[in-house]
């Protein structure tokens, strides 16, 4: 526990030079703090080292000194399987968002840092307090969106993506907290995952093996494991628009019409080879000179006329414009095998992007660039050994050539055969293919589906759909890419109800996306399910709220803590039901599923001795009442029922029943019982 321990003392060291002037909101507030505490309206103001010092010291009280918290928690437990996945209780956090707050309570929000010298965006610092208040929760796991290195340039908004990646194996520097002057971010990760080891909580990262920033510093070393184009095409540069062909994927069928179209074939024409390829001695002498250069790419172009291109999707004909912050990383130093004989020139024609070169995983080239698919595979093992992770989710793994797909997913399994790695697989149908590339969970759609209660999704996704995974998937409403659940139909009661749903559905691994347990309207990104997706950005909030039109992907933004619209509460009883009853849950053999009548019905978990019943209503406009055969399922004609929820609260109300349960439920509402 050095990491942690060398915050810990730093911080106690300082806190008689600190002062009461630190403001957080009461939900990062530990119930037994015992160190000076000022209220200012909704906020409390802490001195920053007695609060983070005292977090981390009751934190370490849960540790075993003999323990290296360091090493993956597997280490720990002994466990030798990812079979922990499934029963677990997930928490999706963006860093830079999710731990972002207005500390100096006099002003607002002041991007990045505010003139009280506090870095108000998030930090691992912040993360490192916020595990107190994610321990109410019983979570599991912490799943992060990216914090390797992002770049700032081609950025969409005022901050870049952190899908934009310029280095690999570099921790992202703005997540350190300058409170602690003497660390860097790379020992301040390694504090938060040693500190969420000791309450036993597993920390997730995503990786993204496909695409880079623009500027990505392998460029240094490797220029041709990248595309480039001429300058003067890039104001012209574009996914080619393929008349006689519809929204589809690239085929072996549709090649022809593909690489006969003339806008492909102009498209092809804005290649250039690579700069230590058109002028290796030139270019050595460029990388001595720019080796410590962060501006190095504003001088490839001035120097060689040419730049790394934008990414764009590999499906034809998609209406989204170029994704001009990430660029293709070149996964095959030729041309790809099924399509190179439809090139006029094939040994001429420089590297290039289209479609089918995208799509990898299905028109893979003869020669594999070997070093670079060494560097990503052991991307995953570098954070295990280095900081000690748990689990990872693949970014488009499924896109990859199934031998590198292969290749990362053992690597980090070799390390760690615990080490759960999920699948960005949308599609429910392809759980199968995710089992057999050795995936142990899915993200799966069950933000798109239940949502769309109206059209039956949501009960066809957990009476059919869910029941029948070989691999678990994500259970939730609402995704970092997706629009808030509290927006869609049934607003704060359609949340309720989903959370409650998510906890104990078959298959389904618990997943709280950040802001979600406040209500927070507005997405972090426009990424899925979005119609209109620039004007809906503007949508959630009022025009005089700072955060207006805002995305947290790519803007400074902090989720609204303040607020008196919440459901913590029930995702604190959630928790704890689950956690009691979770062996229980995790064996589907126990899940039996009943309809009542429109839009109602029942979950119910029983293994001859107990069992859970979840009845829920999805008309969110009349109560619903009707009766629950137990005796069907149980075998028994008396049976001792606990009422653990109602209405959305925690109760424990105790009484003896027959074959048949009288249920009421209120409009939106989903309940729990325990039978025994």
């Amino acid at each position: 526990m050095k990491n942690l321990k060398n915050l810990y003392l730093f911080l106690k060291e300082k806190i008689d030079s600190g002062k009461t002037n630190y403001a957080i909101p009461k939900r990062w507030m530990p119930d037994d703090y015992e160190g000076i505490v000022k209220i200012r309206g909704r906020k409390f103001v802490v001195n920053p080292y007695e609060y983070f010092s005292r977090v981390i010291e009751k934190i370490m009280k849960n540790a075993d000194e003999n323990i290296d918290y360091s090493k993956p928690l597997s280490l720990v437990t002994g466990e030798k399987s990812s079979e922990w996945i499934k029963k677990a209780i997930v928490y999706s956090a963006h860093v830079r968002m999710t731990t972002a707050y207005q500390h100096d309570a006099d002003a607002p929000f002041f991007m990045p840092v505010d003139d009280l010298g506090f870095k108000e965006s998030g930090t691992f610092l912040k993360m490192i307090a916020l595990l107190p208040y994610l321990k109410q929760y019983n979570v599991d796991a912490i799943y992060l969106l990216p914090i390797t290195q992002s770049s700032n340039k081609f950025k969409k908004g005022e901050v870049g993506s952190p899908y934009a990646v310029k280095s690999f194996h570099h921790v992202e520097k703005d997540y350190h907290d300058p409170i602690l002057e003497k660390f860097n971010a790379d020992e301040e990760f390694a504090a938060f995952v040693e500190a969420a080891h000791m309450y036993g909580m597993r920390v997730i990262l995503d990786f993204i093996p496909r695409t880079a920033a623009r500027d990505n510093d392998l460029i240094l070393e490797h220029p041709d494991w990248f595309y480039w184009i001429d300058i003067k095409e890039l104001s012209s540069y574009g996914p080619p628009k393929i008349e006689g062909l519809d929204f589809e994927q690239p085929s072996a069928e549709n090649l022809p019409v593909l690489y006969s179209n003339e806008e492909v074939k102009r498209h092809l024409k804005k290649f250039r080879w690579a700069p230590n390829i058109t002028d290796p001695q030139k270019w050595e002498n460029f990388v001595k000179k720019n080796k410590n250069n962060p501006d190095f790419l504003e001088e490839i172009v001035r120097e060689f006329k040419v730049i790394t291109v934008p990414g764009f999707s590999d499906w034809i004909n998609d209406p989204q414009p170029t994704w001009d912050d990430v660029t293709f990383l070149r996964l095959f130093m030729s041309h790809p095998e099924e399509s190179e004989k439809y090139l006029e020139n094939p040994q001429e024609q420089p590297p290039y992007v289209l479609y089918d070169v995208v799509k990898s995983s299905k028109f893979p080239g003869k020669e594999i660039n070997s070093g670079l698919w060494e560097m990503i595979s052991n991307i995953m093992p570098y954070f295990q050994k280095n900081f000690g992770i748990d689990g990872a989710r693949l970014d488009m793994g499924h896109a990859l050539p199934k031998e590198l797909e292969h290749q990362i997913i053992s690597n980090a399994k070799n390390y760690d055969p615990s080490f759960a790695i999920i699948a960005e697989e949308l599609s429910m149908d392809n759980h199968i293919k995710a089992k057999n590339s050795g995936y142990d969970a899915i993200l799966g759609n069950t933000w798109w589906a239940e949502p769309r209660h109206k059209e039956s999704w949501f009960i066809k996704t957990t009476r059919d759909i869910m029941p029948a995974l070989s691999v678990p998937s994500f259970a939730t409403a609402e995704t970092p890419d997706s629009p808030r659940a509290v927006t869609r139909d049934g607003g704060e009661l359609f949340s309720k109800l989903s959370a409650v749903v998510n906890t104990f559905m078959p298959n389904g691994i618990t997943f709280i996306n950040s802001g979600s347990e406040i209500f927070e309207k507005q997405p972090m990104n426009l990424g899925l399910d979005f119609e209109k997706p620039e004007e809906e950005r503007f949508k959630y909030l009022e025009p005089t709220d700072q955060f207006y039109g805002k995305l947290a992907f790519f803007d400074y933004y902090a989720l609204h803590w303040d607020t008196d619209r919440h459901m913590v509460r029930l995702l604190v009883a959630l928790g704890k039901i689950k956690k009691e009853h979770a062996d229980l849950i995790a064996n589907i053999s126990n899940f039996r599923y009943t309809d009542h009548m429109d839009k109602v019905f029942s979950i119910f978990y029983w293994d001859g001795n107990k069992g859970l019943l979840i009845p829920v209503n999805l008309n969110f406009d009349k109560s619903v009442n009707f009766a629950y055969d137990l005796g069907y399922h149980t075998w028994r004609g008396h049976h001792k029922i606990s009422l653990l929820l109602e209405n959305y609260r925690r109760c424990e109300f105790k009484w003896d029943e027959g074959a048949w349960l009288n249920i009421t439920l209120n409009p939106g509402e989903a309940k729990i019982y325990l039978v025994e």
